[in-house]
């Protein structure tokens, strides 16, 4: 697999604001790096998890924090 592929793949989905298919995407990536015991893969899924919800959270978060 490569990373950088699906990396760009989830951010197409991003860039359309569909979150469900990228994360899913990059879910099934965190989970076959977790299959092969490739640490790096998983942490680099994990940013990648956490910059999708990043982004859920700019485009439909309350802007107050509340």
């Amino acid at each position: 697999m490569s990373i950088e592929a699906e990396t760009e793949r989830i951010q197409q989905f991003v860039d359309r604001g569909n979150y469900h298919a990228a994360y899913n995407i990059a879910l099934s990536g965190l989970n076959e790096c977790r299959r092969n015991h490739d640490q790096a893969g998983i942490d680099r899924f994990i940013e990648i998890i956490r910059g999708i919800v990043d982004s859920l959270a700019a485009e439909f978060g309350s802007q107050s924090g509340s």
